[in-house]
């Protein structure tokens, strides 16, 4: 499509097409609910997630937001600090964001006062639970953060033409091991499993102090999200409108 075909495109349907926003649990979607915004959620499930964004290949959007945790690949990002994603890491493939918009996101984030730097993300297929893994990515990736929510969103972004950022808060730092109860604790609509934690915290006792530690450290990680959230559909329609 001509640069020139895709601006009008993009002007017409910022000022009635929804944005879309692609989160893995039903706690980041309530983070940005709120009118112009359609979420998606995975449930930290990318079959799942296919599945919902092939679902969708027939509605309109006007651009597509990547939102929600991430786990840290730099040792200098703490729980709670944001990353706009500079560039989304698949593979051998290394895709740009779409740089006006990371940029405004970048501005309004440190506005009501996170910590938020650019930097790539790399997106996969299974969990990175353990320090050795994320390392592994860091260097093969050259990233700053992980998820499994932003490699899928941004390609159909990029499917469709439409504008593509991401917006992830570090929950669980670089040299932090999630204990496995992690994996389980989500169901398919992305809530959490509260008595299935329950039970396997008493089946593996020895799981609590990790399980401690990752709830403290998504709770600085959704204070940043909470804080981010409402900015994503104001911000981007103002931008959306002069590109």
């Amino acid at each position: 499509m001509a640069r020139g075909a895709t601006r009008r495109r993009t002007a017409e349907l910022s000022a009635v097409a929804p944005i879309l926003v692609v989160v893995g649990m039903k706690r980041e979607a309530d983070c940005v609910a709120g009118e112009g915004v359609t979420t998606l959620c995975s449930g930290a499930n990318v079959t799942r997630l296919r599945q919902g964004l092939d679902a969708l290949a027939e509605t309109e959007f006007s651009a597509v937001v990547s939102f929600g945790l991430a786990g840290g690949l730099d040792h200098s990002l703490r729980p709670g600090h944001v990353v706009v994603a500079d560039a989304i890491v698949v593979g051998e493939a290394r895709r740009a964001t779409h740089s006006r918009l990371s940029a405004m996101l970048i501005k309004g984030a440190a506005a009501v006062g996170c910590k938020v730097s650019p930097g790539a993300i790399v997106g996969v297929d299974e969990p990175a639970m353990r320090p050795g893994a994320k390392a592994a990515l860091r260097d093969s990736a050259q990233a700053v953060a992980v998820d499994m929510e932003s490699h899928l969103a941004e390609d159909f972004a990029r499917r469709r033409d439409l504008p593509f950022v991401a917006l992830r808060a570090i929950s669980d730092p670089a040299a932090r091991a999630l204990p496995p109860l992690v994996a389980k604790a989500l169901t398919p609509e992305g809530d959490i499993r509260a008595l299935g934690v329950a039970r396997e915290l008493m089946r593996e006792p020895r799981q609590l102090g990790g399980m401690i530690r990752a709830g403290l450290d998504s709770r600085a990680a959704f204070i940043s999200l909470r804080r981010c959230g409402p900015l994503l559909s104001p911000l981007l329609r103002l931008m959306l409108a002069d590109l």
